[in-house]
């Protein structure tokens, strides 16, 4: 369901798009995902397209007029993945972190030093005349040479308070080399461990020398000073930035690293360091080369170089001047005055400068390595801005013979594509600057002696005083469009192909050299996610204009336009995600938060949703600066509060739901943010909403509110929220039944951290507002009521998250599973005792009198009737846990039997164990029967290859029945089950007559030492996971699904594994119980105390333990930071509680602490927000390899479908004997089906194994076992969703429905694989000749009936996973056959036994659904099958030899009636398309070497064919038959559309014969 609403998240935006139509461009790019039509109006266009969304069921906007495609059953995502995050593909580097390190710069102050010694030169170098004199702007000789000194200072501070303003800085003019050392080191203690720039302006002093010398002044200005770099780093320290802006600066560059290294060397070696950073990752920015000089023209300033780096739109525009052919009447001294202000973006300057900044990040971003360009450009601000501007000081200065270098060093950019359009926008700017400056006065402030920031002020004055008295101007600056054409460019890079896949090559995404790919192998389980064709292509490489985005985002026209694209990128997935918040986006978006537009709220929150969903650390930003707020307030918003919704308000209110539950994970500040925010009480509002979508988050929101938060579970079990989310478990929607139970669990002390290691515990938490009974009883019932109604969940997905809420109640309530699998235990081993006749088991009622005397000790009869169904309800969920542990779906029965072996491994380790009379050592009697007596075993059997423990050493204290122990029990909340007459029955019917399997002699051989089984009997062992209970063999094991991750955890350790705190190491055999007290060996006689007491102190235990609990009042034991627990012996132990209990009775300190278990359902969800959602699937792209199939196929299907149409009449009057082909399988062919399209041909023998076949090439194409208990076996096998290709879907006789992908190696190279499974019947009669399960697949609507040994036909949704209705058949006989009527229509027929056969309606109450009964067949109905031409008519056929036709309009007397065969039917069927019908003799004890196959036709009543085929057998057929749920040996099935039907003969041989049309 997740997937039908994929492309409407953004393009619901329609309500920013009906305001934003009419202005800026809009949307790109028509795009159809999932059924989801969008036209989406392109950037430029002056068209008025219309977007439209089509419905889903829940969903908010209106329906397509053109018919959306089904949806495939059981192809959803949580099919392939079964609540599994799905790996990464193999291309997916390991992202590095956006964020700046924790070492970033932090610029504290600067020194700006100046050796200019102004009207003298120095001696080594040579001036032109006429040349370059002009420092910081100012013309030094245009004054006193003091006074230039000092204007040039101020000038320089200035140009640098323009790149950031808050720093420090400290001109240091023509200084001393006292002087400096004194300036030098006063900074770095002032800057402490922040970061130092260093500035030095050497053009009054001689070039720095080869080794690395500046210099400086003496204090008389008569000598030059040399100063080493080692003692200017010794001043300085780290971190410091450094400039040096002289000729042959590359000196001072290379002579620093060299410095730097051997002072790095030496303070390692001597374990010392002068500071944290080292000196060789100083940064450095050097005017030229070692063998440079600096540029001499007179045009340009003489220090080119800091004019570059301090005021990079001045010298760019003298530059453009310069280079290019303008009109004469602009002049350079002419751009000097460009108007505006450099931080109003509305004005000529701040607009170029703004263009400058966009471009110069971009050309880094696209020439820089990832982790330099954060190093430089998203560190510190000073930084950034140096290093934006030295790329225009390369550009400038590469064309007069210098080229600056770095530290680090950097790629040149000097030749970028991108300075083509600097170059544009400077020349569109620049030939306004006549009209701009035709009626300004020229304001002469001094150009010699005035910064440019105050020419710029003062003009800015003079311009607003020329402005009339309305405010008109002269002359309107037309802004440039630089901004528009990129937002275009990176709007055509997205909707022309930016979210396909490419080779890896020049262009494709880069990797940095940090993001290598992950190199481990990937499991097999994740394996078939990417072995595809295109398994070897990666993401596109992004494009240019993403820096610019950012950029634009600071600009309001721009801004929805700019947002809406960036959504557009980040949705291709997380690469997208991370690439936005490595080039800065992180800021920008927080702040927008802040804003009211109405407009921007459904970008904004898809924006965040995928930033939450790939970063969940933002969680910490969003709570600091209450960003937060704004999804709690949309989330809460109705359509009656001030701000109504916006399109699709509930998918977007969704997206709040996520991001506020990822602000809630693992972040206790979080969860209270949002409980002060009324988050808790909006989510609770939102449950009932239609869409699903909104409701899963809401109670994934929920879970992750309450996780380890008491305060917040006593707020929700106020407000009754426990049993709202119970009520959903009947919901529609899977995902929101799991979201239910996730909730669940958590309140229950499952943990939703993202730790895997962290699994939680300590159940609801203290609820000291609660009665200590109430507490009990309310955990009790939160996880009954879930049990009872998600037991019997067709998705597997939703049966794991159960698993998880029970796990949560097995672990604080230990004591009472105990009880009841000591019960289970007793009476399982009475009744095969008593089932094998023997007098072992039957002399006394142990369970029986230890429930009566355990009730006996409740003097109150309410308690003693509570007590009662409590006790039911653990004995129910322990029941449904045996259920699970051999469910057909692989990763709910590893689940069950992790639990149910932890509570087999206490039981093992409890004083039950010692008690006289106990059958815990005797291992249950083998059983050769069939799978009813192990289709429900115990994970006891399932279990790795593990030893039970031997019995304690040591003997615990006798119990005895006193007063303090009655007291301390009947003071308490404990459950009890009411010994009855019929207990034992009721016992069987509880738990579905699971029978522990039997114990094999070999496996308690070997495992423990002799001097250990010496001792008195030993509980029976853990057997291997797939040990039958009948035999020594292992039933082959069906195909894996996808993902199948959740893996079985023994309850004792591994071989090597250290337990417990004394360290010692058990491998198959478990330590001893700690309890020092127990003192006597296990060869003594047994404990003198009875079953009701341990039942007691076990109960007691369970109590004792929540009211440790509940003495915690603030918050859970692990969220207070303790340790867990490391056994459940561990976490039984009570402080301070009553010193008469004896703690420990029900645990073991050899026993491994495995549960709660953990759920990844919260991370499988977390992936919808990763997934693209606004372009088309794979399957829906035009030209794409799977659409193109899909298309193929359909065109396929619908020539088949007429071929075979113009067939039919031909075929009904002519013969059906042309043999095609025949095929050989392993075992009987019991059970066929026909693909409709493809040559396949599906068979099933009479045990276990599936197979597929290519009938025209006579290939076998998968061959599988299907995974059933010895005895159940196969009944059916057909195919479903044949249009788009097909999965196979089986059932056997135990009520077991699998469905399997993957068969044709033709369309997948990974092997078979399971979809679904799950329990088709669960309440299946025993019965002296059964027909198992039978099934009937109705693929219009997705109905699965199922029925047989019951006295009910099921129907299921096959789209919502549930069951839909049980129509009651009103009969003692099992169900045979069941047939669906084609179309919309809801009638249903199916045989019996007895040879009746009714007519159900499925619109009827469920006790009243049979409409019609026939009884004329006079024995086992084979098949009953619609007439293929007349509606309301139908054929069925009786093991007895007649077949009959019936009219549902007519009498209950049969229409026309057929005796093909006297002594008997084998096998009917009728042709879907066709009038024709054929049956099977049955061989007799006279004929059984040959079987006689008659095609009849229905149009004209007579025979068209008569086959004699050979049977293979060689003996006369005894009595059985090969499966005793199929009456028959050997099958027969028509296909569905061609003129073909296929035989299965009992030798193993499948004929498929056909028509002779010609």
């Amino acid at each position: 369901m997740a997937a039908s609403i994929k492309a409407r998240l953004l393009l619901s935006m329609l309500g920013l798009s009906s305001s934003f139509a009419g202005s800026t461009n809009g949307w790109v790019n028509g795009t159809r995902r999932n059924g989801i039509t969008s036209t989406i109006k392109s950037s430029g266009s002056d068209d008025d397209d219309r977007i439209t969304l089509d419905d889903r069921p829940g969903g908010s906007v209106e329906s397509l007029l053109e018919p959306v495609p089904i949806m495939p059953y059981w192809s959803a995502k949580r099919h392939l993945t079964c609540g599994n995050p799905t790996p990464p593909p193999p291309w997916v580097p390991k992202m590095a972190p956006w964020r700046s390190s924790p070492g970033k710069l932090k610029t504290a102050n600067a020194a700006l030093v100046l050796c200019l010694n102004i009207d003298v030169d120095p001696p080594d170098v040579i001036k032109t005349n006429p040349c370059a004199v002009m420092e910081c702007w100012v013309e030094p000789h245009s004054m006193p040479s003091h006074k230039a000194l000092e204007v040039i200072g101020t000038n320089l501070q200035h140009q640098f308070e323009g790149l950031s303003p808050k720093l420090s800085y400290k001109p240091i003019l023509d200084p001393s080399y006292e002087d400096l050392r004194r300036f030098c080191t006063t900074l770095r203690k002032q800057a402490k461990e922040d970061t130092v720039l260093f500035y030095y302006n050497g053009h009054g002093v001689p070039k720095p020398t080869p080794s690395g010398e500046l210099w400086c002044f003496n204090r008389n200005y008569t000598q030059y000073i040399p100063v080493s770099l080692a003692e200017v780093q010794h001043w300085l320290g780290t971190p410091c930035v450094y400039i040096w802006d002289c000729s042959a600066a590359g000196n001072l560059l290379l002579n620093f690293n060299n410095y730097a290294q051997r002072r790095d060397q030496d303070n390692a070696s001597s374990g010392t360091s002068d500071s944290a950073v080292p000196f060789s990752e100083s940064i450095q920015l050097a005017a030229c080369a070692a063998s440079e000089l600096l540029p001499s023209s007179p045009e340009l300033p003489a220090d080119l170089f800091t004019s570059c780096l301090t005021s990079p739109i001045d010298i760019a525009l003298r530059y453009h001047i310069m280079n290019n052919q303008l009109p004469n009447i602009i002049t350079a001294d002419m751009v000097m005055q460009l108007p505006g202000d450099l931080k109003d973006r509305r004005t000529p300057l701040g607009e170029l400068n703004w263009i400058f900044t966009a471009i110069t990040d971009t050309i880094a971003w696209t020439s820089f390595s990832r982790e330099l360009f954060t190093r430089l450009y998203r560190s510190d601000l000073l930084v950034a801005s140096l290093f934006r501007n030295f790329l225009l000081a390369e550009r400038i200065m590469k064309n007069y013979g210098c080229t600056p270098h770095t530290s680090p060093s950097l790629p040149p950019t000097n030749t970028h594509p991108l300075w083509a359009s600097w170059d544009l926008a400077v020349d569109a700017c620049v030939r306004q600057m006549p009209e701009l400056l035709k009626h300004t006065e020229v304001v002469n402030t001094g150009l010699t002696s005035s910064s440019i920031r105050a020419r710029r002020q003062a003009q800015a004055a003079a311009a607003a005083a020329r402005e009339g008295p309305h405010g008109e101007k002269p002359y309107t600056y037309i802004p440039s469009r630089f901004f528009a054409d990129q937002l275009t460019a990176f709007q055509v890079w997205i909707s022309r192909g930016g979210s396909a896949l490419t080779r890896k090559g020049p262009l494709s995404l880069p990797i940095a050299s940090n993001e290598t790919p992950d190199a481990s192998e990937p499991d097999q389980a994740s394996k078939g996610l990417y072995m595809r064709k295109d398994s070897h292509l990666v993401p596109r490489k992004p494009p240019e204009q993403l820096p610019i985005v950012l950029q634009v985002l600071l600009s309001q026209p721009h801004r929805l336009r700019a947002l809406i694209l960036l959504s557009q990128f980040v949705d291709l997935g997380p690469w997208a995600v991370h690439l936005a918040l490595a080039i800065g986006i992180f800021p920008y978006i927080s702040k927008l938060l802040q804003a009211g537009g109405q407009d921007l709220r459904p970008v904004l929150i898809f924006i965040w949703a995928r930033i939450m969903a790939v970063d969940p650390s933002c969680q910490v930003d969003l709570c600091s600066n209450g960003g937060y707020r704004y999804f709690a307030n949309i989330l809460a918003s109705t359509e009656d509060s001030p701000h109504p919704g916006f399109p699709n308000s509930s998918e977007h209110k969704a997206m709040c739901a996520f991001v506020l539950s990822a602000i809630c994970r693992d972040f206790a500040h979080g969860q209270q943010a949002c409980l002060r925010e009324r988050v808790f009480h909006a989510c609770f509002e939102r449950l009932s909403e239609e869409d699903f979508l909104l409701r899963q988050w809401c109670s994934l929101c929920v879970g992750m509110m309450w996780d380890g938060n008491d305060e917040i579970k006593v707020f929700g079990v106020d407000n009754g929220t426990q049993d709202r989310f119970i009520v959903m478990l009947s919901d529609d929607a899977p995902e929101v039944r799991a979201a239910a139970l996730f909730a669940l669990g958590t309140f229950m002390g499952a943990s939703g951290s993202s730790d895997p290691n962290k699994r939680g515990g300590g159940g609801t938490g203290t609820m000291a507002h609660l009665d200590e009974r109430v507490h009990f009883r309310m955990e009790v019932a939160v996880v009954t009521g879930g049990a009872l109604a998600i037991k019997d969940d067709a998705s597997p997905m939703v049966r794991k998250e159960l698993l998880v809420l029970i796990s949560c109640l097995v672990k604080e309530w230990r004591g009472f599973f105990v009880a009841c699998s000591w019960i289970y235990w007793e009476e399982d081993q009475r009744w095969r005792g008593g089932d094998a006749g023997s007098d072992l088991l039957l002399e006394e009622d142990v369970t029986g009198q230890a429930i009566s005397e355990w009730l006996d000790s409740f003097q109150d009869e309410d308690v003693r009737e509570e007590n009662k169904v409590i006790m039911s309800s653990f004995f129910t969920i322990f029941t449904i846990l045996l259920e699970f542990s051999v469910d057909p779906y692989h990763e709910v029965a590893a689940h069950a039997q992790t639990i149910v072996d932890y509570i087999m491994a206490l039981l093992f380790e409890s004083p039950f164990m010692r008690l006289e009379g106990s059958s815990l050592h005797i291992p249950p009697a083998p059983r050769e029967r069939d799978y009813y007596h192990r289709s429900r075993r115990s994970s006891l059997t399932s279990s790795p290859s593990l030893t039970r423990p031997p019995s304690p050493n040591l003997m615990r204290p006798s119990l005895t029945r006193n007063d303090t122990m009655a007291s301390t029990i009947s003071s308490g909340v404990s459950n009890t089950l009411k010994r009855t007459s019929s207990f034992a029955n009721a016992l069987k019917n509880l738990a579905g007559g699971i029978a522990f399997p039997s114990l094999d002699d070999s496996h308690d051989k070997g495992h423990a030492p002799s001097h250990l089984r010496s001792h008195a009997p030993s509980p029976p062992p853990l057997h291997s996971r797939h040990h039958s209970p009948v035999d020594n063999e292992t039933p082959p094991r069906a195909p894996s699904p996808n993902l199948n991750f959740a893996q079985y955890i023994p309850p004792y350790s591994r071989p090597g594994t250290p337990l417990g705190p004394r360290g010692s190491i058990y491998s198959r055999s478990a330590p001893a119980s700690p309890t020092s007290s127990w003192s006597s060996t296990v060869g003594q006689r047994p404990l003198d105390f009875l079953p009701s007491d341990v039942m007691e102190a076990l109960m007691e235990e369970d109590m004792e333990r929540l009211r440790a609990r509940r003495r915690h009042q603030q918050q859970p034991l692990l969220a207070l930071g303790k340790r867990q627990p490391a056994s459940p012996a561990e976490s039984a132990s009570s402080e301070g509680g009553n010193g008469n209990v004896v703690l420990g009775l029900g645990t073991g300190a050899g026993i491994r602490d495995v549960l709660p278990l953990k759920s990844r359902f919260y991370d499988w969800c977390v992936e919808y927000f990763k997934e693209p959602q606004m372009r088309q699937a794979e399957a829906d792209e035009s030209g794409s390899i799977e659409y193109n199939y899909q298309a193929w196929r359909q065109q396929r299907n619908e020539k088949v479908q007429s071929e075979t149409q113009a067939q039919v009449e031909i075929a009904e009057g002519r013969p059906w004997d042309k043999p095609v082909t025949q095929l050989h399988i392993m075992g009987v062919p019991l059970s066929m089906a026909f693909h409709s399209f493809d040559p396949h041909i599906v068979v099933a023998n009479e045990v276990n194994v599936v197979s597929v076949w290519d009938w025209s090439k006579k290939r076998q194409l998968a061959s599988f076992h299907n995974g059933n208990p010895k005895g159940a076996t196969i009944t059916s096998a057909q195919f479903i969703n044949q249009d788009v290709g097909g999965l196979v879907l089986i059932s056997s006789a135990d009520g077991m429905i699998r469905l399997y992908r993957n068969y044709d190696p033709a369309t997948s190279n990974t092997p078979v694989q399971m979809v679904s499974a799950f329990r088709g019947l669960n309440d299946i009669v025993r019965m002296q000749r059964g027909s198992g399960a039978v099934i009937n697949w109705k693929q219009a609507g997705g109905f699965l009936h199922i029925s047989g040994d019951t006295r009910i036909i099921r129907v299921w949704d096959a789209h919502t996973e549930t069951q839909l209705l049980d129509m009651a058949t009103k009969s003692d006989s099992p169900v045979t056959t069941i047939s669906s009527e084609n179309g919309p229509s809801s009638t249903v027929i199916a045989g019996f036994a007895d040879g009746i056969v009714k007519v159900f309606d499925r619109r009827l109450d469920e006790d009243d659904s049979v409409v019609r009964a026939y009884n004329e067949h006079y024995g086992w109905v084979q098949n009953v099958r619609w007439h293929p031409h007349l509606p309301g008519q139908f054929l069925s056929a009786s093991m007895s030899g007649e077949i009959k036709l019936w009219d549902i309009r007519g009498t209950d007397r049969a229409a026309e009636t057929w005796v093909p065969f006297a002594d008997g039917i084998a096998a009917f069927d009728v042709h879907g398309q066709a009038g024709v019908f054929a049956s099977c003799s049955a061989p007799t004890h006279t004929n059984w070497k040959t079987q006689k196959i008659v095609v009849q036709s229905l149009a004209h009543l007579n025979m068209l064919s008569s086959i004699d085929q050979a049977t293979g057998l060689t003996t006369p057929p005894t009595r059985s038959w090969p499966s005793q749920y199929i009456p028959r040996s050997s099958s027969l099935v028509f296909h569905p559309l061609e003129m073909l039907y296929g035989v299965g003969t009992p030798d193993g041989t499948v004929r498929i014969f056909g028509s002779k049309l010609t």
